[in-house]
């Protein structure tokens, strides 16, 4: 399989938008919260030029998941959502967990400074 895109740390930041997808799940149900949004963001890694990379979490607490996802332009949202296929999958979610989502454009990039211990 050949992968258009590849993750990779650079010295500067550039112009990438991020999607925080907070996701309560509902009593017991984070492990399938997190197999629904996994599959939601498969389906988008697979298929949406736009997108390119995924950090999929879940609380300690077992009380949620979270998509913190990394696309090329905040116009890759409602392409995304135009799709009837994902916009099923995503709203599967609402059987589990209440979530929200927010969309950010980076401001600031911070490294460590250099010779912190």
């Amino acid at each position: 399989m050949i992968f258009p895109h590849k993750a990779e740390f650079q010295l500067a930041p550039e112009p990438t938008v991020f999607v925080v997808n907070v996701i309560h799940a509902h009593p017991g149900k984070q492990e399938e919260a997190f197999q629904i949004i996994q599959d939601v963001v498969h389906y988008v890694a697979e298929r949406k030029a736009g997108f390119l990379w995924s950090n999929l979490s879940k609380s300690t607490d077992g009380k949620t998941v979270v998509n913190i996802e990394a696309i090329q332009s905040a116009d890759d949202v409602d392409e995304f959502f135009s799709d009837p296929v994902f916009a099923e999958k995503f709203k599967s979610l609402n059987a589990v967990s209440k979530s929200e989502f927010h969309v950010y454009r980076v401001g600031e990039l911070v490294l460590p400074a250099l010779g912190a211990a």
